[in-house]
C-alpha cells in the first residue's frame, strides 16, 4: 500500500454504521485497526472464517502422537522397568503426557501460525498509522489506487465524513 486514506473512530458502534455506509457507496475497505474484538465486523467486512482453528488441530494432533510414541518407545525400547508388575506397553498411563503435549503442540503451531500471518516476526518493521489506535481509537484504512485522481480521493474522503468519521488523513 502506498497511498492510503486513514480515517478514525472513537465508538464501535459509529465504525459498524460508518462501515457499511462507506462499504455501500462502493469503496474497498483495506483494513480497519482496532483496540479490542469488535463483534460483527468480520461479517461487515466480509470476511472469511479464521484457519487457525485448522492449524490448532494440525499441532494438536502431532503433538497427541509425539508425547504418545514417545512414551511407547521410552517404556519399551529404550528404557524397559517393570513398574509394580504392570506391562511396559501401558497406554493408559501415557493419556496424561499425551495430552499435555497436545495442549503444547496446539498452542505453539497457534502461536507460530499468528506471528508468521500477521508479519510480526523478528525483523519486520511494522507500519503503525496511527499510534491512537492503541489506546481508544479504531481506524479505518482505505486503498487508493496509484492513478486515482484528486477528485478520487475527495469522494473517498466525502463519504467517510458522511460515515461519522472523527479525523481523515491522505498518505501519498
Amino acid at each position: 500500500m502506498n497511498k492510503y486514506i486513514t480515517a478514525y473512530y472513537l465508538d464501535e458502534e459509529k465504525l459498524l454504521k460508518g462501515l457499511k455506509q462507506v462499504k455501500a457507496k462502493g469503496f474497498k475497505i483495506a483494513d480497519v485497526l482496532s483496540p479490542f474484538p469488535v463483534h460483527g465486523i468480520d461479517k461487515v467486512l466480509g470476511l472469511r472464517r479464521s484457519r487457525l482453528t485448522r492449524v490448532a488441530f494440525i499441532g494438536g494432533a502431532v503433538g497427541a502422537i509425539v508425547g504418545f510414541g514417545f512414551q511407547a518407545w521410552v517404556f519399551t525400547k529404550a528404557y524397559p522397568i517393570n513398574f509394580g508388575g504392570k506391562p511396559f506397553f501401558a497406554a493408559p498411563s501415557f493419556i496424561p503426557v499425551a495430552f499435555e503435549t497436545t495442549v503444547l503442540f496446539a498452542a505453539f503451531s497457534m502461536v507460530f501460525a499468528f506471528l508468521i500471518v500477521s508479519k510480526l516476526l523478528p525483523g519486520n518493521d511494522p507500519v503503525i498509522h496511527d499510534e491512537r489506535v492503541t489506546d481508544d481509537h479504531f481506524l479505518v484504512i482505505i486503498d487508493v489506487a496509484e492513478d486515482s485522481s484528486a477528485d478520487d480521493i475527495r469522494n473517498i474522503e466525502k463519504a467517510l465524513q458522511e460515515a461519522g468519521a472523527e479525523g481523515i488523513k491522505y498518505k501519498a
